[in-house]
C-alpha cells in the first residue's frame, strides 16, 4: 500500500477583506501519496491555489490540520516552518525566479549554502543536478543566456538540488511555447519517478494530465473530483 505522505483534514480557508469574507477552501480533505505526480486543476479563483500555498507551508489554513510526514504545519513557529520547507519542500515557478546577475550553477547553488550546506558540497550537488536536468554545458551561464526551458530547466534543478521530499510546481508551464512545456512535464515526471520526490502541480495546462498519475479538480474552494489518470477519458478538445 502506498505511503501517505501529505494528510489534510477538514482544511478551510477564510480571507477577512473587512466586510467581505472570502472562503477559498471549503472542508478540505486528500491524501496525498510519497513519490506521486499530483496535478490540481481549477479555473482561477477555485482555491487551488490556496491549497497549494497550504501544502507548501506558505499559509496556514483558518480551520482544519496539514500534516506532512506526521509533522502538524499549524503548530510549527515561523522560523520552523521556513527550516520545514528549506529541507523537504523544493518550488517551481512561472515566472523561473532566477537572479539575473548569476550563472545557473550560482542560482542552484546559493540556497543550498544558506541552508548550511559546505561549499564544496553545495557545488558538487549543484553541477549534479544540472546535468541531470540537461544542462550540463550551460552551467556557467547567466539567465539572460539561456532560453524560458532552459531557465525553467534550472529552476526545477534548484527545487531539487536538496534533495526533497515534495516539489511544488506553480503553473510551470505557463510561461513557455507548446513544444518546451510538453518537455518540462516529461522532465518533471522523469525526475518524480527516479528520485521518488512527490510532486504536487497547480495549472490549466491540460497536458499534465498524460504526466499525473492523479488529477484533483477543485471548484469554488472544495474538491470537486479526484480521479487516476488511466480513468478519464481524454479526447482532443475534451477532457471527461
Amino acid at each position: 500500500m502506498a505511503e501517505v505522505l501529505i494528510e489534510i483534514r477538514g482544511v478551510n480557508k477564510v480571507f477577512d477583506l473587512g466586510k467581505l469574507k472570502v472562503h477559498a477552501l471549503r472542508d478540505m480533505d486528500l491524501d496525498i501519496f510519497r513519490g506521486e505526480y499530483l496535478s490540481i486543476m481549477g479555473p482561477s479563483g477555485s482555491g487551488k491555489s490556496t491549497l497549494f500555498n497550504m501544502i507548501g507551508a506558505l499559509d496556514k489554513p483558518t480551520s482544519g490540520t496539514i500534516k506532512v510526514a506526521g509533522v502538524t504545519l499549524k503548530e510549527l513557529s515561523s522560523r520552523e516552518l521556513a527550516y520545514f520547507r528549506g529541507k523537504h519542500i523544493g518550488y517551481v515557478f512561472q515566472q523561473f525566479n532566477l537572479l539575473p546577475a548569476y550563472n545557473a550553477l550560482d542560482n542552484v547553488s546559493m540556497p543550498l549554502i544558506f541552508n548550511g550546506w559546505e561549499q564544496d558540497r553545495a557545488m558538487q550537488r549543484s553541477e549534479e543536478i544540472l546535468r541531470r536536468v540537461g544542462l550540463g554545458e550551460r552551467m556557467t551561464h547567466r539567465p539572460g543566456e539561456l532560453s524560458g526551458g532552459q531557465q525553467q530547466r534550472v529552476a526545477i534543478a534548484r527545487a531539487l538540488a536538496n534533495e526533497p521530499a515534495i516539489v511544488l510546481a506553480d503553473e510551470p508551464t505557463g510561461n513557455l511555447d507548446l513544444h518546451t512545456g510538453e518537455e518540462i512535464i516529461k522532465l518533471l515526471s522523469e525526475l518524480s519517478r527516479e528520485l521518488g520526490v512527490t510532486v504536487i502541480s497547480a495549472t490549466h495546462d491540460h497536458k499534465m494530465l498524460a504526466t499525473s498519475d492523479r488529477i484533483l479538480w477543485i471548484k469554488d474552494g472544495r474538491k470537486d473530483r479526484l480521479e487516476r489518470r488511466e480513468d478519464i477519458n481524454i479526447r482532443i478538445g475534451t477532457v471527461r
